[in-house]
């Protein structure tokens, strides 16, 4: 694969995977409007489990897909890319059956897991609902994902792109339009206008394959024709075949359900901790503040990771391969200073402009945005964990250490489940999120580790850069505080969300523009990115 093309199927999967999560923070708006934090937690008790299911079957699986397909094209072997992806695809349809009706059945006994208290907002009927409303999309998606990872193995990134995005599209207009018949035209109970909203993942998976159906029928001739023209042939027994994807595969779903797993033990055990406490009557509130509306936010920037590691992997692949080993340390140096320069300072930027952040985008002007505005503040770091934990699994699987990245995701996720409940008694709701820092930060620590002694990484050039990257984020920091303050003492703008988009959008330009200022004329944008950060220049002249 040409160099361009790499570039070019990175940046479609990373422009498709940001404006997917952009489209998935902005609806929440509307959606918070109509349904209040209780629905907002009552919609999170339902995708929380299912988001564990989906990300297997839409991450893991076309990765494995993708390589397996690359490997045998490469070889000129068509036809057996084309039988695994027909073996593929009828093992995924009936995984997809069996996964939707343990969901289905399995519902009540998970809305018991998570509520624990008669007293809360939502019950166990309404989260047993929205489970088994959320389910039927898994009967779709595993085949789904079998499709988009046979176009990225054929080098094709558009179709996973392309339907990733109308995948969101469908389902955030039959979300909203639900929801707003549910509640204003039939005067529905808000639990009913969540559980259709669940089911709204069902039609945006029908969209997707609609969408997917109809770049194979375009380009299917293409295919038998490769097939027709091949000369030989890799008789591959069925059961080799499968063994050979799912050995691909196990690395990738591990760690690309890292985030919500480490969000399943929130739902589990969050409501009991807080209402052990005496916190009962916010818990569900602020359960939604952090894990459904504030992660949205915090994702974000860890959008740029999720491309990044989909680019970086093959790339380090190849060098580590060829035994080239000064190019292998300049990627990962690269690969890591690209998520510092840009993720640290998004992350801390959205800690410092916490609460105008959340009132602009979800209201709740006064006393609950006094208590979800700081925990944003505390969560936005933990974005940077996410990233390095993404950007250094994909390192480790690109020099054959996956089992490695496996184990240390196990350590840090045995310390959430361990310390979770402990932490939210010592800290409150806020404990939860300094769980899920030191159990991400434990295994990006163990990932780095793996990396010093795999390759010899030499971390002094990663450590001198990201000082300097903390020294430019703390002068950002002192802007943002000066702005807040000039524009506090002018008006109150805390008591009306105009004035907090006001400081909203200042702090970020102001910020943003100082902290780009220093990168650029320190030369460590052009250090990282290339010569091509000079038309920078007009912006800074």
């Amino acid at each position: 694969m040409a160099k361009s093309t790499i570039v070019r199927g990175a940046f479609l999967l990373t422009a498709a995977s940001f404006l997917s999560k952009f489209l998935g923070m902005i609806y929440v708006i509307p959606f918070n409007a109509m349904v209040g934090e209780e629905g907002i937690a009552l919609y999170s008790y339902a995708y929380l489990p299912y988001s564990i299911l989906i990300t297997i079957a839409t991450v893991g699986i076309p990765l494995a897909v993708s390589k397996f397909i690359s490997k045998y094209n490469s070889l000129g072997d068509y036809y057996t890319g084309m039988r695994m992806f027909k073996t593929g695809m009828s093992i995924m349809a009936l995984t997809g059956v069996v996964t939707f009706l343990a969901l289905f059945f399995s519902a009540e006994f998970i809305a018991k897991l998570i509520i624990s208290d008669e007293e809360l907002h939502n019950s166990v009927e309404d989260v047993t609902m929205v489970i088994r409303m959320v389910s039927f999309a898994l009967i779709i998606t595993p085949s789904m994902s079998i499709f988009r990872g046979f176009f990225q193995g054929n080098q094709s990134m558009g179709p996973t792109a392309v339907s990733q995005v109308i995948e969101q599209i469908a389902r955030i207009v039959f979300l909203l339009v639900a929801a707003f018949f549910v509640i204003y035209i039939l005067d529905g109970s808000k639990s009913t206008a969540v559980g259709f909203a669940t089911f709204a993942a069902f039609i945006g998976a029908i969209a997707s394959y609609i969408v997917l159906l109809m770049y194979w029928k375009k380009r299917k001739p293409h295919i038998n024709k490769h097939i027709a023209e091949q000369k030989s042939v890799h008789n591959i027994p069925k059961k080799e075949l499968m063994a050979e994807l799912f050995r691909y595969a196990g690395p990738f779903v591990i760690v690309s359900v890292a985030i919500p797993v480490f969000q399943l033990v929130d739902t589990f055990t969050f409501n009991r901790a807080m209402t052990a406490i005496g916190l009962g009557d916010v818990t569900e509130a602020l359960f939604g503040a952090i894990y459904s509306l504030g992660h949205k936010v915090v994702i974000i920037p860890v959008t740029l990771a999720t491309g990044l590691s989909l680019a970086v992997m093959p790339v380090l692949t190849s060098s580590f391969t060829q035994g080239n080993k000064p190019q292998l340390i300049n990627q990962i140096n690269q690969a890591l200073q690209i998520i510092m320069v840009l993720v640290i300072p998004a992350s801390f930027g959205l800690s410092m402009l916490s609460t105008e952040a959340y009132g602009t985008l979800y209201g709740g002007i006064g006393g609950f945005l006094k208590d979800a505005g700081p925990l944003l503040s505390w969560y936005a770091p933990v974005g940077i964990l996410f990233a390095l934990l993404s950007v250094t699994a994909a390192i480790l699987q690109g020099i054959n250490q996956q089992n490695h990245a496996v184990i240390n995701l196990c350590a840090g996720i045995l310390f959430k489940i361990l310390f979770n409940i402990q932490f939210i008694h010592w800290f409150g709701a806020k404990g939860s999120i300094f769980a899920t820092a030191i159990g991400v930060g434990i295994a990006v620590l163990l990932n780095f580790v793996r990396i010093k002694k795999s390759v010899e990484f030499p971390f002094k050039e990663i450590i001198k850069r990201t000082i300097l990257i903390g020294i430019f984020v703390l002068i950002m920091g002192i802007v943002i505080l000066v702005l807040k303050l000039i524009i506090g003492f002018i008006f109150p703008y805390e008591e009306s969300r105009l004035g907090l988009i006001l400081v909203l959008g200042l702090g970020v330009i102001g910020g943003g523009y100082v902290y780009l200022w220093f990168a650029y004329k320190s030369t460590l944008l052009e250090r990282i990115f290339g010569n091509r950060v000079r038309k920078l220049s007009k912006i800074f002249r």
